[in-house]
């Protein structure tokens, strides 16, 4: 597995903390102007990427009401398909616009393209990387299109069984994929912490030899923390400027404080795990004169016995470690010894 890939110059991997990718989606509402104010949110919240979906309601659907073009259940029931897109997708002459804001804020700007004409948009603006949607992984043809680019590529995996996400990624890498990343997700909207199955990562990870990251879709930032913990490399969240604004996506959606924290949050947690070490640390030094140990804690007379009313383990923790206790009682003090005075083998007689 290669243990890093980069994404405009940025590393991501096991020594870096998580890439951090604001996923945009519709929470633009049909503006350009809001569009920007959230990449200019995400770049202050210290986000690594802002995410687009590049597609049009007829590179995605047809415009069709029969059976399985209407939504049953969940966020988006009783809408139709191509309306839904219609409202939700972001217009391709944006496109160029919301590249160069991404490269006026310092911010990567990187998409999910959904059929190969998405593709030739994108290569023609620079993408720096692309990305294959959950419901596109079982896409072989899109996957393969996007791969030959030689850009890196992630993956999301909601919805696909072990099979899929190996024939993905068979495909992948036989177009020319190298830098590879799979996101573990639940195609949920809003998707329950409890269905979030996160022992899947570390699982994934060894199983395809690849990074592996979170798409999430679950409320607040909990979930990410702890993917971060597993090894989650790329988090990705929808973002919005506000959820009370509405549109599609804004259920499920992070406001700027929000990712603010998702941010703080993940870099701690990644921080917190260092590495296997069983020796203190050097900010442990202060401490461990505090620690136990043994204390003449009744004035002796030389050749007086040590017994439990005269020594003790007591802190701080400047005498011989309490360990030594039971072969020390009933040997006799080799001087006069006061009260307060820490142990130490010059003051207990030999046999």
């Amino acid at each position: 597995m290669s243990r890093e890939i980069a994404i405009a110059g940025r590393p991501m991997g096991p020594d870096h903390r998580p890439y951090i990718v604001a996923e945009l989606s519709a929470n633009h509402l049909g503006g350009i102007e809001r569009a920007f104010e959230i990449m200019a949110a995400a770049k202050r919240a210290g986000a690594d990427a802002v995410k687009l979906q590049t597609y049009t309601a007829d590179t995605i659907t047809i415009d069709h009401g029969g059976k399985g073009f209407v939504i049953e259940g969940g966020l988006w029931n009783g809408r139709r398909l191509y309306e839904l897109y219609q409202e939700a997708h972001t217009p391709w002459d944006w496109h160029a616009a919301l590249f160069a804001k991404g490269r006026e804020l310092g911010l990567a700007v990187f998409s999910t393209p959904f059929d190969a004409s998405a593709v030739e948009l994108l290569e023609s603006l620079g993408a720096p990387a692309y990305k294959i949607a959950s419901f596109e992984a079982v896409d072989l043809a899109l996957i393969a299109r996007v791969a030959a680019t030689g850009k890196p590529l992630v993956i999301s995996t909601g919805m696909a069984d072990r099979d899929e996400i190996a024939q993905a990624l068979g495909s992948a890498r036989s177009a020319g994929a190298r830098d590879i990343v799979l996101l573990h997700c639940v195609s949920s909207y809003p998707a329950r912490a409890e269905d979030s199955n996160l022992r899947t990562i570390p699982d994934m990870a060894a199983a395809f030899d690849v990074l592996v990251g979170l798409s999430d879709h679950t409320l607040g930032t909990g979930v990410a923390v702890a993917a971060t913990v597993l090894g989650a490399c790329l988090i990705e969240k929808h973002v919005t400027l506000r959820r009370a604004d509405g549109g599609p996506d804004s259920a499920f959606s992070l406001e700027p404080e929000e990712l603010a924290r998702l941010v703080e949050d993940t870099s701690t947690a990644h921080a917190a795990l260092g590495r296997v070490n069983y020796a203190p640390e050097a900010a442990e030094n202060a401490m461990r004169n505090l620690r136990r140990s043994l204390y003449v804690v009744a004035d002796m007379a030389a050749g007086e016995v040590f017994t439990a009313a005269n020594l003790r383990s007591i802190r701080p923790g400047y005498g011989l470690p309490p360990r030594h206790l039971p072969e020390i009682l009933g040997r006799r003090a080799r001087t006069a010894i006061a009260r307060g005075t820490p142990l130490d083998w010059g003051l207990v007689n030999e046999g």
